[in-house]
């Protein structure tokens, strides 16, 4: 298989449902209004007469390339498309030759199309970036993932990114219904009806993805057309889908997404949402020690010691799902995820953590206190080493005899405890063993957090 191809091929003999009916003009896109409809940012696009480099950023099957292709219609362009997985640099190059040449003879423009062009290294991004510079090319990229990670920062300020979005229900039914209708390109020379709940369970499995909607659609079709039936029914339909694939990639940006909205759940205190999450990463096929090792992190960042035990928890989990794995590990994920989820909250942990490592690196290693070293020789004894060392235990429990950060830190304080489960007290205690000491701690700053996490 050719690794681009300049032209478009008409015929349908052979190809399946979803690329038989690709629209092929704006007006027959459908659930993309912000882009193709009437006051679509396409359409003024074509009306100036030429465009700038593209990027198409959405989940799949929702019409990146079709509208890459229909632009290049409107347009009279020379179309070449090519994937990032397959192509190299030296096809690079191969496509802007011929671009290059065209332009020259003919003053014809050229659209390179790259198809999963996230997937492209960064030598292959900068060997298009001075063509794309100098408009011997106009770049149209589709990708999944999002270009502010996935594509240069260079090749990147040159293009505007469009964002496609998945197609709503009443989107997909449309399609469905033309596919069934349409006896050119679609299924209507087999004359077949389709019953609600049918249509219903192909849409719900599409997930917003139109070519796995035709692709089921077809399934079911022939399913019932194999059997004689005039209508597509809930069984066929059910046949088809068989088990839907969750829209879960482990290494793109919907993994992120959504391991994103399980902690933002649990740190939120809800535990419905967490287990919607977590359900839907686990049936995707997540490593559940990704997670378990997740909820450890999160039950020290985000607990902490307002509740002490959801660590432990967390710990048990683990040790849980090694001993009895999957299906039933599932039980003990759920367990700690709804614990951590319920459990008071408090970051005071992280911050505390973020305000010493910030003094650390500002101030550098400041000398220990002799008073806290340990003086095992005579030497070091002579040199003052553990002395004036007042030991806890002298004084009673639950006594803070001195402040013993090193000189030049004196006075601050690192670790805060929040009004939160058992924190609460913790902090009340703090505060009255440092007043019976003498002890006064000030608070600079509200600590480093990272709240993207």
């Amino acid at each position: 298989m050719d690794l681009f191809e300049s032209t478009f091929d008409q015929s349908t003999l052979g190809k399946p449902l979803a690329e038989r009916m690709r629209p092929r003009v704006l007006d027959d896109v459908v659930g993309q209004a912000h882009l193709a409809g009437e006051s679509g940012l396409l359409r003024r696009l074509l009306r100036r007469g030429k465009i700038p480099s593209l990027l198409f950023w959405g989940p799949p099957g929702t019409g990146k390339t079709t509208l890459a292709e229909i632009l290049s219609r409107e347009l009279r362009a020379e179309f070449i498309r090519m994937s990032a997985v397959a192509a190299g640099v030296k096809e690079i190059r191969a496509a802007v030759s011929g671009a290059r040449d065209r332009k020259l003879r003919f003053g014809k423009a050229t659209l390179l199309f790259i198809d999963e062009i996230h997937r492209f290294n960064k030598a292959q991004q900068d060997a298009l970036l001075p063509h794309v510079e100098q408009g011997i090319v106009t770049l149209l990229g589709a990708t999944t993932e999002n270009p502010s990670f996935e594509v240069n920062a260079a090749l990147l300020s040159r293009c505007q990114v469009l964002v496609t979005k998945p197609l709503p229900g009443e989107a997909l039914e449309a399609v469905a219904k033309q596919a069934l209708l349409n006896a050119d390109r679609g299924l209507g020379d087999l004359g077949l009806g389709i019953d609600g709940d049918a249509l219903q369970t192909l849409v719900m499995a599409a997930g917003g993805d139109a070519r796995r909607l035709l692709t089921s659609l077809e399934v079911a079709a022939d399913l019932a057309a194999t059997a004689g039936n005039q209508r597509i029914g809930l069984g066929h339909a059910e046949q088809a889908v068989a088990r839907r694939i969750l829209l879960y990639d482990k290494g793109g940006e919907e993994h992120y997404n959504v391991i994103s909205a399980f902690i933002k759940s649990m740190r939120g205190s809800d535990p419905d949402a967490t287990c919607h999450y977590l359900a839907r990463m686990l049936e995707a096929g997540e490593d559940p020690r990704f997670l378990l090792r997740r909820m450890l992190i999160f039950a020290s960042e985000d607990v902490g010691n307002a509740d002490p035990m959801a660590l432990q928890i967390a710990v048990a989990g683990l040790e849980a799902f090694e001993m009895i794995g999957m299906p039933e590990g599932v039980l003990a994920l759920t367990q700690v995820a709804t614990y951590l989820a319920c459990a008071p909250k408090s970051n005071a942990v992280i911050k505390a953590y973020g305000r010493a490592r910030r003094d650390l690196l500002r101030l550098g290693s400041i000398p220990i206190p002799k008073r806290l070293l340990n003086a095992p020789t005579r030497l070091m004894k002579n040199l003052g080493y553990g002395q004036g060392y007042r030991y806890p235990h002298h004084y009673g429990s639950d006594y803070q005899t001195e402040d013993l950060l090193p000189d030049l830190l004196r006075g601050r304080c690192y670790y805060a405890p929040s009004d939160s489960g058992l924190e609460q007290e913790m902090g009340a205690r703090l505060r009255e063993m440092r007043k019976r000491a003498g002890i006064r701690r000030r608070l600079d700053d509200p600590g480093d957090v990272p709240h993207h996490r």
